[in-house]
């Protein structure tokens, strides 16, 4: 099972949050601690991340069968946060086993197939000589040499193990699945729960020609934008990111 780790009161509302591409759980503890005040918050380390097992199998119903099993052994339903990768897991999650969500917000990302890559931070984590590297910022400084935004270099960072000198990251397998990292599976049906689309007011992530799609597969979607932001939202504006899912999950009827 997944590797996750536990906030708040055990008998809070269950809230499960799952981290996108190259990050882990952790890089979402602030967020979770503010909102374990009234919530139980699980968040995970996704398959091929942080401490959770590796696997050469990375397709999005994979990911929703490990989302599943963690919320069907502590128990659900539960609200689901997903961002990017995790929100398209998230998505998987509630059109597969609709029983398990309770309410979904989805952190700017759409179920649809995306045509830019990802690839070229792998091929800079790949460059990074591991062996000279004693302090993050001795890889944050070899990634930064490659191009790499600052606040990038911080987040990819955040997956290394200095001590062991290796990435958290089963870099291998997301590489070979990128394609379906990037893309959606053909699914049929839809999931009626309440979900909240929350994107970045600067990321053409969710774009207006793709709420038909969105819509047909969740027919109670709302949208929400955050000015300023970009695709990382909760990162760019974490008050903000946090004060709407708050205000989402616990409105009435919501």
């Amino acid at each position: 099972m997944l590797s996750y780790s536990e906030h708040g009161d055990a008998d809070g509302i269950p809230l499960l949050i799952a981290h996108g591409l190259y990050g882990s759980g952790r890089n979402w503890g602030v967020i979770a601690k503010r909102l374990a005040d009234t919530r139980r918050v699980i968040t995970v380390d996704m398959r091929n991340h942080g401490h959770s097992f590796w696997s050469d199998a990375h397709g999005y119903d994979d990911l929703a069968a490990d989302l599943a099993e963690v919320i069907d052994t502590l128990g659900g339903p539960m609200d689901v946060v997903g961002h990017s990768m995790g929100g398209k897991a998230a998505m998987m999650l509630a059109l597969s086993r609709p029983e398990t969500v309770h309410r979904l917000v989805v952190g700017d990302i759409a179920p649809v197939s995306y045509g830019h890559s990802q690839m070229q931070y792998i091929e800079a984590m790949r460059a990074v000589d591991l062996s000279s590297v004693t302090r993050r910022s001795d890889a944050n400084a070899q990634l930064a040499a490659q191009g790499i935004e600052p606040a990038l270099c911080s987040f990819l960072t955040q997956s290394l193990d200095v001590t062991e000198q290796r990435w958290r990251l089963n870099i291998d397998a997301l590489a070979a699945n990128m394609p379906a990292i990037l893309g959606f599976p053909e699914v049929s049906g839809h999931f009626d729960g309440p979900t909240l689309f929350l994107s970045g007011g600067q990321s053409d992530y969710v774009t207006a020609e793709r709420r038909p799609t969105i819509r047909a597969l969740f027919p109670a979607a709302r949208f929400v934008k955050i000015p300023g932001a970009g695709h990382w939202l909760h990162a760019d504006d974490p008050r903000a990111f946090e004060g709407t899912v708050r205000a989402y999950l616990d409105a009435p009827g919501a």
